[in-house]
Formats: structure tokens, C-alpha cells, sequence
């Protein structure tokens, strides 16, 4: 299984009984799965279907789903909701003493006005208009999801390059001469030396204290380590597939943390480097990760 991306489109054209319709969906990245239906009047039961259909298929993404109905051979007939517009009317004269309302602007609220084109369909036909929508909204979301993993295996390439290219870093900075054990001693050594020739001589407590912090803030191996199981992980989790996006960017957040810890703690110039290079590929990676489902 590879990863998906959030990203993706599908179209899909469909027709029957003289009526012909258009589906369109287009899907990019949100935090959860936000669906945003634009149906014509009437077809709330599709909608209710729809959304149950995506929900099964999807766990996130921002989805715009657009459906248009036409029927050539029978235009629009035009229908006044009178008892709406009399109910209106009535409100207006109510409050406004000084003339007749605007039928104008009366007919323009929503609800006086509805567009039909049914009148001679009966139930039978309309069921399998609307079987039909359905079928076709299924392979729609098939569409849609073959997208989404077409963009999602070129998020794949990419999110694989970012992850060698931090392995590469953390093997630099593990390979600095300044990490060898030899040379941390001496500048512990070093370090110890300053503290007991200081004006002040330091307490027992105090010195053991001040010894402790140079050790933790010199040793940055922890890091390394954290840094490389990070990366494995989030290989781990890319060869996995599915709906990994969040497990990633929680990895990400991880991954930055202890690239920040590395700068804070370097006290060499190449290192120091070496770790906001780190954090470069970083925030480079957390961007592609944003797309993937």
C-alpha cells in the first residue's frame, strides 16, 4: 500500500432518461475530512448517501463536491411559491406604510422562485435518475482516490529524499572530530580546570553541579541517536502506507526538536551548521507532509 496525497480531482459525465449530469470533486489538504456538497434542490437523500460513501473511503482531506443536472428536451419550468411571497408581502405592508413592496425584490428571495423540470416524470423514472447519479458518484470517489494515490506515489519519491538527506546530516554530525571521545575528554578537562582556578573557589555541591551541566551540554549523542530512530520510524511508516499523515507529522515535530537541542548544546562551528542544515530539511519535509492523507 503507498501513501495518498490530499490533493487530487475527478470528473465524471453521466446521463439517463434525457437528463445529463456533471460530478466534480476537488480535494486538497485539511486537518480532518471537511465535505462541502453543492447538490441541486431536492437531492438531499444522494447527499446523505454521498457523504456516508466518502467517509468510508477517506479519513481527511477538504472535498468540494459540485453536481450539475441538466435535461435538454425539457426546459425549466419557472413555479411561484405564492403562499411564501403572499406571507411576505403581508410581512412588508405591515411594516412599511408608505407603498406598495418591490416585486422585484420580492421575487428574488430565496424560496418565491424554484426552477422544475419534473412535471411529466414519474416515480419510477425519477428512481432510476437517481440510482444512476449514485452509481456515478462511486466512481467518482474512484477516481478521486486513484488521483490522490497517483499524486501520493510522487509524495512518496519526495518524502524518501528528505528522509536520506536528514540521515546524511546525522551521520555528518556523529562523524565531526569534535564527537570523538578523545576530545570531548579534553575539553571536559579543560572546562574542569577553569572552574577550580576560578577567583572564587566553588562549594563541593556546586562543582559537582557545574561539572554535570558541561557534561549534558557537551554530549549531544542522545540526539544523534533520537534523530536516527526518528528517521527510521518515519521509513517505517512511508513503506507502511494508508492514512499515515498525522503519525508523520508528529514525527516531524520529534525530528525538530532534537535537531534545536543539537544547535543549543553545539559549542562547534561545523556542528552548529550541520544542525540548522538539519532543521532546513526539516521544515522541507513538514511541508510535503502537510499533502499526505
Amino acid at each position: 500500500m503507498t501513501i495518498s496525497s490530499m490533493t487530487g480531482f475527478a470528473r465524471l459525465d453521466g446521463s439517463d432518461g434525457g437528463y445529463s449530469w456533471v460530478w466534480e470533486v476537488k480535494s486538497v489538504n485539511s486537518r480532518g475530512l471537511d465535505l462541502r456538497f453543492r447538490l441541486p434542490s431536492g437531492f438531499d437523500a444522494i447527499e446523505a448517501a454521498a457523504r456516508a460513501a466518502v467517509a468510508k473511503r477517506f479519513t481527511r482531506g477538504n472535498l468540494s463536491i459540485n453536481l450539475n443536472l441538466q435535461r435538454p428536451d425539457l426546459p425549466p419550468r419557472v413555479v411561484v411559491n405564492r403562499e411564501v411571497l403572499d406571507s411576505i408581502v403581508g410581512i412588508v405592508r405591515e411594516y412599511r406604510a408608505d407603498g406598495e413592496p418591490d416585486i422585484e425584490t420580492l421575487l428574488a428571495v430565496r424560496g418565491v422562485i424554484e426552477f422544475t423540470d419534473d412535471e411529466n416524470e414519474d416515480d419510477g423514472a425519477t428512481e432510476r435518475r437517481d440510482a444512476a447519479i449514485s452509481a456515478d458518484f462511486g466512481h467518482l470517489m474512484e477516481a478521486l482516490d486513484g488521483a490522490r494515490r497517483e499524486e501520493g506515489g510522487r509524495l512518496y519519491t519526495i518524502v524518501r529524499e528528505h528522509l536520506d538527506r536528514i540521515s546524511e546530516l546525522t551521520e555528518a554530525a556523529a562523524a565531526l572530530a569534535s564527537m570523538q571521545p578523545q576530545l570531548r575528554a579534553a575539553r571536559l578537562k579543560l572546562q574542569i580546570s577553569e572552574l577550580l582556578d576560578a577567583e572564587t573557589p566553588l562549594s563541593e555541591e556546586r562543582l559537582t553541579q557545574e561539572i554535570a551541566l558541561i557534561v549534558a551540554r557537551g554530549d549531544v549523542r542522545e540526539e544523534l541517536d533520537r534523530l536516527v530512530a526518528h528517521v527510521a520510524s518515519a521509513r517505517e511508516l512511508v513503506g507502511e502506507g494508508g492514512a499515515v499523515g498525522r503519525r508523520l507529522d508528529f514525527l516531524c515535530q520529534e525530528l525538530n526538536r532534537e535537531a534545536n537541542t543539537l544547535c543549543s548544546k553545539s559549542s562547534d562551528l561545523e556542528l552548529t551548521r550541520i544542525g540548522l542544515d538539519l532543521k532546513a530539511a526539516i521544515e522541507r519535509l513538514r511541508e510535503q507532509i502537510q499533502n499526505v492523507e
